[in-house]
């Protein structure tokens, strides 16, 4: 499956060393940037970053959702779209849409004795390239991220660049990898809102047996006040959308 390739169904075994479609919300035209060497180095940690993402086991106090193996702040005019794989009916993962941007994230079960983004952040820079695309590595505040932009057809028959933002943190027997995509990329105050919701996630790991890079199961949100769902049209034609709903 193409790295950016237009939602398809997924199976709940999903490999983080794949990155599902993430509806990028902004679009370059223009030759792509060389590869940069890798980066190891990390950024300093922003005042506007809590210590998260958590474990469940020191996460603090604080409104959240409940999605199972995430649990999501709450955040005013925030969309959470949740991704069903269309076969098994399964929760495959969560975007979290604020002012032409989108987070997607999900949680898989790692190691006990090492960390998973290493290698996973490997994978997809190797997948990128292949695809005509670029991946450059840089210092974030969570660590070494990933910055990729992936050849498109533009509607005017022109070849655009699709940008991303890989961000993966390691925890104690788990792995999240969040994509961020759209003005955030750009914009540094939409970029410190979802830095902000990202150290303010709780991954819900349980105790149970699982395999390395295994997605942590997700559900769908229950009734809260607040959260209202709002009605919108398939994004894959050959089966449902995913199920939305908007917090504030």
């Amino acid at each position: 499956m193409g790295l950016f390739s237009r939602r398809k169904k997924r199976s709940q075994g999903e490999d983080p060393t794949t990155a599902p479609d993430a509806e990028a919300q902004h679009e370059a035209v223009g030759a792509p940037d060389p590869d940069d060497e890798p980066v190891q180095d990390e950024a300093p940690r922003g005042e506007h970053l809590e210590d998260g993402p958590y474990d469940e086991r020191e996460a603090p106090e604080e409104d959240r959702i409940d999605l199972g193996g995430l649990r999501v702040p709450v955040i005013d005019g925030m969309e959470l779209r949740m991704e069903v794989d269309q076969r098994s009916g399964s929760v495959t993962g969560a975007n979290l849409v604020i002012g032409g941007s989108a987070l997607q994230v999900q949680a898989f079960a790692a190691p006990k004795t090492r960390g998973l983004w290493e290698d996973v952040r490997g994978s997809l820079r190797t997948s990128v390239v292949k695809q005509g695309g670029t991946a450059e590595t840089r210092p974030g505040v969570f660590g070494t991220e990933l910055i990729t932009r992936l050849p498109i057809k533009r509607a005017d028959g022109r070849t655009g660049y699709r940008p991303a933002r890989f961000i993966g943190i390691d925890g104690p027997r788990w792995f999240v990898r969040a994509i961020l995509t759209g003005k955030a990329l750009t914009d540094a105050e939409q970029t410190r809102r979802f830095e902000t919701l990202i150290s303010r996630l709780v991954v819900v790991r349980g105790s149970e047996a699982m395999a390395p890079q295994e997605l942590i199961p997700l559900h769908l949100p229950g009734e809260r006040p607040g959260l209202n769902p709002i009605t919108t049209g398939p994004l894959d034609p050959l089966g449902r959308g995913p199920e939305i709903t908007e917090i504030g």
